[in-house]
């Protein structure tokens, strides 16, 4: 069965209440042709820490200062490789399923 990579793209800044739960959420998944991408806006709490100690599938973490989301969005996209992305806020979480 050949399934479609996704590609998860999640921006940050100072999220480390939240962050820990949306990667969780990921690393969850029962689909496991997962890339997860997450851009940290140079966060001065442990967001980026948090990241970088729960993330388990491919992909990078960044952590640089960005103009906005929006421009942190854009260059995630860059370091797709999927045939789906999917924008997964900091505050977000999935579903097991």
């Amino acid at each position: 069965m050949n399934s479609k990579k996704i590609s998860i793209i999640t921006v940050c800044y100072n999220a480390e209440n939240t962050i820990g739960k949306t990667i969780d959420s990921v690393n969850n998944q029962t689909f496991q042709n997962i890339e997860h991408i997450i851009i940290d806006g140079l966060s001065t709490d442990l967001t980026y820490k948090i990241a970088k100690n729960k993330k388990q599938f491919p992909g990078i973490i960044l952590s640089e200062k960005d103009k906005s989301s929006q421009s942190a969005m854009n260059k995630a996209l860059n370091y797709t490789t999927g045939d789906v992305i999917l924008f997964l806020h900091a505050d977000d979480f999935l579903s097991n399923k």
